[in-house]
């Protein structure tokens, strides 16, 4: 049904579609359950086909970005994993990247493998949530509840680790929160024993499947030079034919010693990013087992005792441990002046941390560059000339979070 708009946005009466009426302006969202979160766009109609698309973002507006001014930079931790609740650790890593470049700490190579292997998981919990209610959206029940069974045993993993099943802040400036679990490598290999064959539940039930491909393919096209001008990153340009990925182009934290593919498409549509996430999904898998099985021996945590808490039990028999617990938890550590950005690959696609210091104990700016908000900007190019009965297929291959959109 028609609703009320802002004047600009409101359809001018002359204005008129092919069909020889009036267009109509309709709202879709921001309370859309297949937007997945508080997505609002305006949509211009003449009859089922889109004339014009609006995306209207900033529903969930946190202030996120303001608050890294205001907190000592490992408290700072926390707030990384409200950004994208289904990628926590991915940001946790790239703001503890950044701070450690400008402090010039070395982190331990059994720190830097064990996250390798905890973000992949992490890009496994998000893929698994896509791809469970972008099937859902298009029909596929089935595929929900599957995908969910495996992302509950990632949970799990991720609450041994640090005691949390979502916002871990696992990952800290200097290494990891806490030393790694007994018994995580026979839960681990657990879990990615099995990993592999449900994959070939998912793809048995799609890939195939005459519904999926009508619903599909052919849907959500973007000429791959409109979507390098609007900034859009990750499997979308995958899909696409761009064979670009941060954890090959910029090595960071040890992923030039794995051995994995960059899977690619060309086909740009709806279908083609299903195949480009599944594929992204084994070759995670496949990292997850390197690390698993070549994992180094050593320190968690680098030797930096004005950064680094100390041990728990040194605390107990050193003064001189007790007081740096002290000191950082109470006053923080300053971080020499300077700026720094880092880039990494998000399952979303393109991540950065732009952290600037100013030489104190808090940062003077953090600002992030999140792959939702660059991929977003493509919206109206993917919808405008479709059928309003493919948007949600379209929107849904993107990927986004409104979290990691709105700061």
């Amino acid at each position: 049904m028609p609703v009320e708009l802002e004047n600009e946005a409101r359809p001018q009466p002359e204005q008129q579609g092919k069909t020889g009426l009036r267009t109509m302006v309709l709202n879709m969202g921001p309370q859309h359950p297949s937007t997945h979160g508080v997505l609002r766009l305006l949509m211009e109609l003449d009859g089922e086909i889109i004339v014009k698309c609006q995306p209207d973002i900033g529903y969930l507006h946190t202030g996120i970005e303001k608050e890294f001014e205001v907190k000592p930079y490992q408290q700072a931790v926390t707030l990384t994993d409200r950004v994208d609740y289904l990628a926590p650790l991915s940001n946790n890593l790239c703001y503890c990247l950044s701070v450690e470049k400008l402090l010039g700490l070395e982190i331990p190579p059994q720190a830097q493998w064990m996250r390798v292997m905890l973000t992949e998981l992490t890009r496994l919990n998000s893929h698994l949530v896509w791809l469970a209610t972008h099937a859902i959206d298009i029909g596929a029940m089935s595929v929900f509840l599957y995908c969910f069974r495996e992302r509950e045993e990632i949970l799990r993993i991720f609450e041994m680790f640090s005691g949390q099943r979502m916002m871990t802040s696992y990952f800290r400036i200097g290494g990891l929160a806490l030393e790694p679990p007994r018994g995580w490598h026979q839960r681990v290999k657990k879990f990615i024993d099995v990993f592999p064959s449900r994959v070939d539940e998912y793809e048995n039930l799609l890939t195939n499947n005459p519904i999926w491909i009508g619903r599909t393919q052919g849907i959500g096209t973007i000429p791959l030079e409109d979507m390098l001008d609007l900034g859009v990153t990750g499997p979308m340009l995958r899909a696409a034919g761009l064979k670009i990925d941060a954890r090959k182009s910029e090595p960071y934290t040890s992923y030039e010693k794995f051995d994995f593919e960059v899977p690619t498409r060309t086909e740009n549509d709806v279908y083609s990013r299903y195949l480009v996430r599944v594929e992204e999904m084994r070759q995670s898998a496949r990292i997850v087992r390197q690390a698993m099985d070549g994992m180094p021996a050593g320190p968690w945590k680098a030797d930096s005792p004005h950064v680094v808490l100390p041990d728990r039990e040194k605390m107990k028999t050193q003064m001189e441990a007790l007081i740096y617990h002290f000191k950082i938890v109470t006053e923080g550590f300053r971080v020499p002046e300077g700026e720094v950005f880092q880039v990494i690959e998000s399952p979303r696609g393109e991540l950065g941390y732009y952290v600037v210091s100013d030489g104190t104990k808090m940062a003077y700016r953090v600002h992030m560059r999140t792959p939702s908000f660059g991929n977003l900007q493509a919206t109206p190019r993917m919808v405008e000339g479709t059928l309003i009965a493919d948007v949600i297929a379209g929107i849904g291959s993107m990927d986004f979070v409104l979290g990691d959109t709105d700061r």
